[in-house]
């Protein structure tokens, strides 16, 4: 009789953990590109978003929340719908669409697309404090396909988060992010001027002809 009851018991007990298990549903989320169109001439060039690094310690589905000056949760149940490197890229190639005004901004790797420009982002810091704020620290690098000039900056973007929930979390850092976007925009464009500026030249009307100077036939005394 006490083995069945024990039995019953353990039947419960897996039970009411797998209920437990059932109402902890995991959400996931995404970064968006939330950047507006600064009224600038729309690029005609082409743009490859390429590689994008992040830290170790937040390179992981889970979203990692600063909870102390060094301690951090990682929460199991909030979780970056794809790999943080890919949606960081997938948001900066959608703000620099917007912000060069061209359909032509991809993500690598791409099959028989040639852009004029690569950018490549190294993510220092990827912070979230819920409820407070979110902070990205990139250094990133544009550079010329022709001629392999380059191009370097860091942006250290903060934003309050506005909400206590991880959507207000994820919002935050997107707008970080677009920020991250409006310099390395305001790069590519910096980049493509010096290399198209032509040479400047007065008009034909302006340009007169050097005046003759003639000897005098007067004879000397």
């Amino acid at each position: 009789m006490a083995s069945r009851v024990a039995h019953l018991l353990s039947i419960a007990s897996v039970a009411v953990a797998a209920g437990g298990c059932a109402s902890a549903t995991a959400r996931f989320y995404t970064l968006d590109s939330t950047a507006t169109a600064d009224g600038a001439p729309a690029a005609r060039y082409a743009v490859l978003v390429g590689s994008v690094s992040v830290p170790p310690s937040v390179d992981r589905p889970q979203f990692v929340v600063q909870v102390a000056p060094n301690r951090v949760d990682v929460d199991e149940f909030n979780r970056w719908a794809a790999p943080l490197n890919d949606a960081i890229a997938r948001a900066v190639a959608g703000d620099l669409a917007v912000l060069l005004g061209t359909p032509d901004v991809a993500v690598a790797p791409l099959a028989n697309f040639n852009p004029a420009y690569r950018v490549s982002i190294n993510v220092q810091q990827f912070e979230s404090v819920q409820g407070e704020t979110a902070l990205v620290d990139a250094v990133w690098t544009v550079s010329k396909t022709a001629g392999g000039e380059t191009r370097s900056g860091r942006t250290v973007a903060h934003e309050a988060v506005q909400g206590k929930g991880f959507d207000a979390l994820a919002a935050a850092h997107s707008r970080a992010l677009a920020k991250v976007s409006g310099d390395i925009a305001a790069a590519i464009r910096a980049a493509n001027t010096d290399s198209v500026s032509p040479q400047i030249q007065k008009p034909k009307s302006e340009i007169r002809p050097k005046s003759k100077t003639t000897k005098s036939n007067e004879p000397s005394k």
